[in-house]
């Protein structure tokens, strides 16, 4: 089993935080996003992943080697690759062809999910949904009385279904899905001025795949600042409180659930709930709820809920409530 992971955007609409890095590595709950997701997709694949490939920018060698690192820790060779140009969800896919091959799950690195079921690698394709309120804003898909997938439709003005595509597939033979993305380039068939994956699957599903939906229990988004707050809590909801054992807790109270990392140092402070506090960090004189603070921080007399705070901040917060959003390297007074 082979996972592919197409990574390459810089994720706009979580700025400032990702100016410097990029979204599937805002931690969450103390883990990137991108390394939690492939640890949950292992977890329902049933059969061993032997590799997993990145698809990313110009994100730099120090990136480059955490994704390896981090399909090595699941036991897979890590490879990467590159699309230089954002020209759409099925060129961005073909990127990796040379590991297009054999069971594949392709997952988009900007969403989380928790499921109970196992994969079953003998069906032709799955496509995973979940049930949402309002779909208008996704592209769903129709089934027939069989628990087959009989339509594709992207963003429909009008009710068609309530199933919306999470960003994750599943594919029995990554080959057959490399020859019908190479099929879009090669005749330059575009959906909104990109190479939609969606134009594959409808052309596979016409030659006869038969694709089956795979629903989740809890579909996690990461695409703006509240959405990954609201994403945080619920994984901190599901984990539990983590302390790290290296962690400096004076006259402080920690609100289950939470994650404390390493060093991290927390002095007349009241923490959680839902709070994820990177390492090395350092608050103090503070009360901060439903917040991402990432690692080697400085935070003082903040009173903060709904916030995110990056890497290698100085904030001092002057006792007010306030709601904030700080990239890294910045200091605020």
């Amino acid at each position: 089993m082979k996972i592919i992971v197409p990574m390459a955007g810089r994720g706009s609409r979580l700025r400032p935080h990702t100016l410097t890095i990029p979204k599937p590595l805002i931690p969450i709950a103390g883990k990137p996003i991108v390394q939690r997701l492939v640890e949950d997709i292992v977890k329902v694949c049933g059969k061993e992943v032997d590799e997993i490939a990145f698809i990313i920018g110009d994100f730099g060698k120090e990136v480059e080697d955490n994704l390896v690192k981090i399909a090595e820790g699941l036991g897979a060779k890590g490879s990467i690759y590159y699309q230089d140009k954002p020209l759409g969800t099925a060129h961005a896919i073909l990127c990796a062809q040379e590991s297009l091959e054999g069971n594949c799950v392709v997952a988009f690195a900007d969403t989380l999910f928790k499921a109970d079921f196992t994969l079953d690698s003998s069906k032709d394709g799955i496509i995973w949904v979940s049930q949402i309120d309002d779909p208008s804003a996704f592209g769903v898909v129709k089934l027939n009385d069989e628990n087959i997938i009989t339509d594709f439709v992207e963003k429909p003005d009008t009710f068609v279904s309530d199933l919306a595509i999470i960003g994750i597939y599943y594919f029995n033979d990554g080959e057959y899905l490399k020859n019908e993305l190479q099929y879009l380039l090669d005749n330059d068939i575009k959906d909104k001025g990109e190479y939609q994956l969606t134009n594959a699957l409808e052309n596979m599903k016409n030659k006869g795949t038969k694709f089956s939906p795979g629903e989740v229990n809890e579909w996690l988004d990461c695409g703006n600042k509240d959405a990954t707050i609201y994403t945080n809590e619920r994984v901190l909801e599901h984990n539990g409180n983590i302390i790290s054992a290296t962690a400096l807790i004076d006259n402080s109270e920690i609100i289950a659930p939470c994650f404390i990392g390493d060093n991290v140092v927390i002095k007349n402070a009241r923490i959680g709930p839902h709070v994820a506090v990177g390492n090395n960090t350092i608050i103090s004189n503070s009360a901060i709820s439903k917040t991402i603070i990432q690692n080697e921080s400085s935070i003082i007399d903040a009173k903060l809920n709904n916030s995110m705070i990056g890497n290698k901040v100085t904030f001092n917060g002057n006792n007010i409530i306030q709601e904030v959003s700080i990239g890294d390297f910045s200091e605020v007074k």
